[in-house]
């Protein structure tokens, strides 16, 4: 039988209400590490985090606006760090700078080493230099003790030592006091880059946008304060990790189609095209996968088609079998859901409402 004429059914967990108005701030995602759930949402003055457990929620000022740069959330949900155009930045929920990084502007034709977002602040908007900036971003290690950063070099500590060329770094640091503890050269030239977190410390992913230059996938691992980095191929998007960490789920720019990868050396083990594996549009349309997917367990994952649905009809998720890489069942919900699927952990995934004020939390129901 087709996999895409089965279905199972899916239980919602919870609701979880968003902590900011969505008119004023980014769509909220759901971070989990060490198995507790915080929603996250950005907003141009502050950061709200929201831990699904207690309801409580901590707000952290931002030092600059949403648009210039990305964010990342220790797993206690006590310590933003924020990945901006000139500095990456460690801050308190009392608003008190932890530490901070400073390097190389992301702006092309910026030579200045800011030493805050004001000397450039007036310069952000339509037609300035560093309205379409490019930007790095950062992730904690599963167990906060450590912050990997992707950053434009040189840094403010290098000084003007000649090996502190223009080029872009992965930069393993103490989270605790921001020391570099490691450091590499990405050899990429970013517009945009996000990490795939491990659920060992010492092990991440990036995925680099280079506009239409590439997406090169980047494997890094810190061995002795060695950090090694491997190349998992040049047009790739690393979209989750399998709970053992063995396995890496992507799909290649075009979004044609998933691929397992071995996360010890990046061997692509099996992969699934989109076309012939999901049912096509009766409008016709190309099918494709979404740039986002989630493992509920070693062998199975949750991969969507919503991209390409939009306009054919409701958002298709799919439930995949990582085993032999094969469409097991089309995901059905008892209320609509929008948009793409991400990984919420212990089993589940979730979904943003489409109006952006509730993150669903989804679980596969047991079958009868």
């Amino acid at each position: 039988m087709n996999g895409g004429s089965v279905l199972r059914a899916a239980r919602l967990v919870a609701t979880v209400p968003a902590p900011l108005e969505p008119g004023s701030a980014d769509a909220p995602f759901l971070q989990h590490t060490g198995g507790r759930r915080l929603v996250v949402q950005r907003a141009d003055t502050e950061l709200a985090v929201l831990d699904t457990a207690s309801g409580d929620v901590v707000r952290f000022p931002a030092p600059w606006p949403r648009s210039l740069g990305t964010v990342a959330v220790s797993p206690s949900g006590d310590i933003a760090v924020f990945a901006g155009l000139h500095a990456v930045r460690a801050v308190a929920a009392s608003g008190a700078t932890l530490w901070e990084l400073r390097h190389a502007c992301w702006a092309d034709e910026c030579p200045e080493m800011h030493e805050e977002f004001g000397s450039y602040a007036d310069d952000c908007d339509e037609g300035g230099e560093h309205e379409y900036a490019g930007s790095g971003s950062a992730a904690f290690s599963c167990d906060g003790k450590l912050l990997w950063a992707h950053v434009r070099g040189p840094l403010a500590a290098d000084g003007a030592a000649d090996d502190a060329a223009s080029d872009e770094f992965w930069l393993v640091l103490d989270a605790a006091d921001g020391r570099v503890l490691a450091r590499t050269s990405t050899g990429t030239v970013a517009s945009g880059s996000f990490h795939t977190v491990h659920p060992d410390p010492a092990q991440m992913g990036l995925s680099v946008g280079e506009g239409e230059e590439g997406s090169p996938a980047l494997w890094g691992r810190l061995d002795g304060g060695v950090l090694s980095v491997r190349k998992i191929d040049d047009e790739t998007v690393l979209l989750d990790a399998s709970p053992s960490g063995r396995h890496l789920l992507a799909t290649d720019v075009q979004q044609d189609a998933l691929y397992l990868h071995a996360a010890e050396d990046g061997t692509i083990l099996r992969d699934l095209d989109a076309d012939g594996a999901v049912p096509p549009h009766s409008q016709g349309g190309r099918v494709y996968w979404d740039f986002a997917a989630a493992f509920t367990d070693e062998s199975t994952a949750v991969a969507g088609t919503s991209g390409s649905d939009a306009g054919y009809g409701p958002g298709r998720h799919w439930l995949i079998g990582t085993d032999d890489m094969a469409v097991r069942a089309l995901i059905s919900y008892p209320r609509p859901v929008s948009g793409p699927v991400r990984a919420a952990g212990e089993g589940a995934w979730y979904t943003v409402s489409e109006d952006r004020t509730a993150v669903l939390v989804w679980e596969l129901a047991q079958e009868s």
